[in-house]
């Protein structure tokens, strides 16, 4: 009795305690709101558990006060309390430090416990976070060692990218894009940003050894998104948003201008403040009209718009175990802050994956876009013809009167010729740049693994590009100035292919030998045509660029073809002993058509060690530390990025007079030189990966040094022998660097709190070698022993000549209120032998990019700053709006006059057309700060998303460059000191946008 009665006890325990236990569910996601599928989800000290779907959601049954524990490969391990909730927003941050991680490098993929070389990556959360129109953009301040510079806010403008440095003075600086295995020739301008999974950035020897004569100035590795094995998923991505011009330039005003004027006549004596009539002798009616009524005509509200940019994504993914499938389409359109100036993609891309059979497998990347972009120049060798405004509109004089009383456009605001009104220039049709472009580019692969571990694959990588550039100036354009419209188009098909064959053998020996070896053999072929037709006297404007054969003038006529090939043969070792040492051998042997007979081919090794030291028995029983590894590396890297034919005799058209009569023939332009070779770069690196505390503390470090041997440059000839130069191999150059990376999790608390840190710093020192004179200065082309490649070479100013140093300055033949430079050798005179100097470079000292990151339940807030500090620039834009004549507008500085004795900028004054030594006025500092982008969103809940028809919803603002901190923007009116070069009235101003977004799946 006593026994049932227990078991009675105990089977009623029982009942009562499934009775507490209670259905939950949720959702899994990473720190980058994306869901989690295949995680583990169990409950703490039980053996019950699930296991998240496609889209990150699970449910399960759980008692009281029950503590869920969530893992997944690539995420930290947490622990989650339930309480008395049903459903579940679980959110892991992702583990910089596990080691198992895969890392995308040339030709497959590594552990990248395993890794040897030093790569960056840039992650489709970090893209997704910034609305950009250009790929490149995205590695802005998210790469260390990559410098990426983006002039002015015109949209569909590329940017400048270069990775550790310049190394070539006339041979190209950029590096080599990849994207999914097929190096490009046409660049990822033309990609959709969202399609983009992952950007690996290679930058020394041993990673870029092994694209050979083409890794010298880095690789970029882009990998685009693919489908995935279960549930079909459909997905919306989607902003719109305005752009604001960040602050207009601040250009003298109606009365400023007025001022301005009468004191450059003041200077030479031909404006007295005694004479009643001074004004009416000075200014014409119209000027003495905006005088008498206090007019300011702001020309710039004329060109500046409110633009708009917006972005619509639908996107299918999904498959099964033998199909997989990613189908994307996309339309992105900005409308820049300058009225005509704009850019419209229309993009389509097909990733298809499928298994014929257990060891046959295809699969093909498809990418399709068509553009059309307003204002930008053309690709037409040269360049050029782009259409901005904003020059004329910032010298057009305030005082004048753009419409008349009726509101028709006045086309001359006053009587000089040479400034037409600025809003004539955006009347609809007047002027006409437009870019259309059509590229279709394919990734074609076919995997045959012929035994276990051994595997074949053919890649094929067609890429077709069309461009047609179309140029229109309307009769009442500052260009024509009421004469006749004139028009040109340029016209580039091109057409690439690159054909692998590639080998692979992986093989594990005893468990504790990893052995992989990789042998290509490449050929890749370039075809590109150009054509260009140039007309004046077109009859009717409404023709614009569209029937130029009925033009009373052809101005000009070109057509032109380039084409090269480039064979290549690489064979690369990965050997890994018990995952603690590590070996890579690189060797690839390149050939192209671009270099002299005698010198076709060149051959580029590398060898690469790494020490993972946490692995080591000493260190394992440290539990704060997850990664320790040391690497270095060693290699030998080309660069072919010459123009091709540059080895051969070139002939050019000329003319000559046949008796009496003109004639064209032909002359010798350019001599040959068969011996030319590759440009070579020997890199040397140094890298320690760390990860500490289970994650919150991660980060990577790298020393290097990358001397450039064999430059391409013209070495002078005497004129006696026909030519001017030769292009020959000379010249060193030298690149040394500090990469600091660094990711931390600041806090992450039980209550779901996190903020997360990602810090990048750049630290770069280039500087020329040897010139074709061994080591002296070429002054003419102001190139420097221990400088680097672009210095600044200049007089310095030092102030301005003041009222009680009249003597001193008439000894240097000066006159108070001019520049006054700085006396080099004290001679007491000013001479270009010995008073030019180093002014500095627009290389900057470092370069610098953070990004923080918070989350609270369903909330997400980031906000990313980017700094380049102690460059020099060069503002071209002083030059052209700093005159100081009294004709044209000028920018509001602050100058010189006997009652305000400034040292800032010199005197106005009408005899000349510019200051004397004004040269020295357009150097400042490049230092910047942007507030790159400030990001705030929510995740709505399951139940909210369930009751929308969606399985996830997420909603954004966002502010795109809200802030800059500059002085050459604060103090020195300038537009954006963010250049690769100099500043011109070319650029478009900086701009802010304000953006609202949603991320949907269904």
């Amino acid at each position: 009795m006593k026994n049932l009665l227990l078991s009675l006890f105990l089977l009623g325990l029982g009942w009562n305690v499934f009775a507490q236990d209670r259905p939950i569910s949720g959702r899994v996601t990473g720190d980058d709101t994306q869901p989690i599928p295949g995680a583990s989800v169990s409950v703490k000290g039980t053996t019950r558990g699930a296991v998240t779907n496609a889209e990150g959601r699970f449910t399960l049954s759980v008692p009281e006060n029950a503590t869920l524990v969530v893992s997944s490969v690539g995420y930290l391990t947490r622990e989650f309390p339930v309480g008395n909730q049903n459903s579940l927003e679980l959110v892991i941050p992702s583990s910089s430090a596990e080691l198992s991680e895969v890392v995308v490098v040339g030709y497959g993929t590594q552990k990248k416990s395993q890794l040897t070389g030093a790569i960056s990556s840039v992650s489709s959360k970090e893209i997704a976070e910034l609305p950009i129109t250009n790929a490149r953009q995205a590695l802005q301040g998210r790469a260390a060692g990559v410098d990426v510079v983006q002039s002015g806010s015109r949209p569909g403008a590329g940017v400048t990218v270069r990775i550790r440095g310049r190394r070539s003075i006339n041979a190209s600086n950029d590096p080599l894009y990849v994207v999914d295995g097929i190096p490009l020739a046409g660049g990822i301008d033309d990609l959709n940003p969202n399609d983009i999974q992952s950007m690996e950035v290679l930058k020394d020897a041993s990673a870029t050894a092994i694209y050979g004569s083409r890794g010298a100035n880095g690789v970029v590795i882009v990998t685009t998104r693919r489908g995935t094995t279960g549930k079909t998923i459909v997905s919306y991505d989607g902003y719109y948003g305005i752009s604001q011009v960040l602050g207009k330039i601040d250009v003298m005003n109606g009365a400023e201008f007025a001022e301005y004027k009468r004191e450059s006549r003041r200077a030479v004596g031909r404006y007295s403040d005694s004479d009643p009539a001074a004004d009416s002798k000075l200014f014409e009616a119209v000027e003495l009209d905006g005088i008498a009524n206090n007019r300011t005509t702001d020309y710039q509200s004329y060109i500046f718009r409110t633009g708009q940019i917006q972005s619509h994504q639908l996107g299918v993914q999904g498959g099964s175990e033998k199909t997989q499938f990613a189908i994307s389409g996309n339309f992105f359109q900005d409308k820049g802050i300058i009225k005509t100036q704009d850019f419209t993609r229309y993009s389509f891309r097909v990733n298809l994956d499928h298994q014929i059979t257990k060891r046959i497998k295809v699969g093909t990347s498809t990418f399709a876009v068509y553009s059309v972009g307003n204002g930008n120049d053309t690709f037409y060798p040269g360049g050029g013809n782009g259409f901005n405004p904003l020059g004329l509109t910032l010298r057009e004089n305030p005082l004048g009167k753009p419409y008349d009383d009726n509101g028709n456009l006045i086309f001359l605001p006053t009587s000089d010729g040479l400034q037409s009104n600025p809003a004539a220039e955006v009347v609809p049709g007047a002027n006409i740049a437009e870019t259309k472009t059509i590229r279709i580019f394919n990734s074609l692969y076919g995997e045959w693994n012929i035994v276990d571990g051994l595997k074949y694959r053919l890649n094929f990588g067609p890429d077709f590009t069309n461009r047609r550039f179309g140029r229109f100036w309307g009769t009442f354009t500052n260009d024509r100035r009421g004469g006749d419209p004139r028009g040109m188009t340029d016209y580039s098909q091109g057409f690439n292919y690159t054909l692998e064959n590639i080998l692979t053998y992986q093989k594990q020996f005893r468990e504790v030998h990893d052995l992989n070896i990789t042998a290509l053999h490449s050929i890749q072929r370039d075809n590109y045509e150009t054509a260009r037709i140039n007309v004046n006297g077109i009859p009717a404007s409404t023709q614009e660029f569209y029937s130029l054969g009925q033009a009373s003038t052809i101005a000009g006529v070109g057509t032109g073809l380039t084409q090269w090939t480039l064979q290549s043969f690489m064979t690369r070792v990965n050997y890994s002993y018990n995952d603690r040492y590590l070996l890579t051998l690189t060797g690839r042997y390149d050939g192209s058509s671009r270099f002299g007979k005698n010198n076709k081919y060149g051959f580029f090794p590398s060898l690469a060690l790494g020490w993972n030291m946490s692995n080591e028995a000493f260190l394992k029983g440290v539990s704060w530390l997850d990664q320790l590894k040391l690497r270095g590396s060693w290699g030998s890297i080309g660069n072919t990025a010459i123009d091709p034919y540059q080895t051969q005799t070139l002939l050019s058209r000329t003319v000559y007079a046949w008796n009496t009569i003109g004639a064209y023939g032909y002359r010798p332009n350019v001599i040959g030189n068969p011996n030319l070779r590759w440009e070579t770069t020997t890199t040397a690196n140094v890298g320690l990966d760390y990860s500490f505390f289970r994650g919150r503390l991660a980060g990577s470090i790298e020393v290097y040094q990358a001397d450039t041997k064999d430059l391409l440059l013209s070495d002078q000839l005497p004129f006696t022998s026909g030519y001017g130069s030769v292009l020959r191999n000379v010249g060193k150059t030298r690149n040394q660097g500090l990469e600091i990376t660094l990711s931390t999790i600041n806090i992450d608390a039980a209550n779901g709190f996190r903020w997360s840190t990602d810090l990048q710093f750049t630290k770069n020192k280039e500087q020329i070698r040897e010139l074709f004179n061994g080591k002296v200065d070429d002054i003419g082309n102001a190139r420097f022993i221990g400088q680097p490649i672009t210095a600044i070479y200049d007089y310095k100013k030092v102030g301005i000549w003041q009222t009680d140093e009249q003597e001193l300055a008439k000894k240097y033949g000066q006159n108070v209120g001019e520049v006054k430079l700085l006396d080099v050798n004290n001679d007491g005179k000013i001479d270009a032998d010995h008073d030019r100097m180093i002014i500095g470079s627009q290389i900057p000292k470092f370069t610098a990019g953070m990004t923080n990151r918070f989350s609270f339940k369903g909330l997400d807030l980031s906000f990313f700053l980017y700094a380049r500090v102690g460059s020099t620039i060069t503002s071209a834009f002083h030059q052209t709006f700093n005159t100081l004549a009294g004709r044209y507008n000028n920018l509001n500085i602050n100058y010189w006059t006997p009652n305000n004795p400034t040292n800032d900028f010199p005197r106005p004054n009408q005899n000349q057309e510019s200051p004397i030594y004004s040269s020295t006025l357009r150097y400042f500092s490049g230092t910047f700060l942007k507030v790159r982008n400030i990001n705030l969103g929510y995740n709505f809940t399951e139940g909210i998303a369930k009751k929308l028809g969606m399985s996830s919803l997420r909603a954004y603002i966002a502010a795109q460059q809200p802030f800059i901190f500059s002085e050459y923007r604060s103090k020195y009116k300038g537009i954006d000191n963010e250049t690769v070069d100099s500043v011109t009235e070319s650029q478009t101003p900086s701009a802010r946008q304000f953006i609202f977004g949603i991320n949907a799946k269904f």
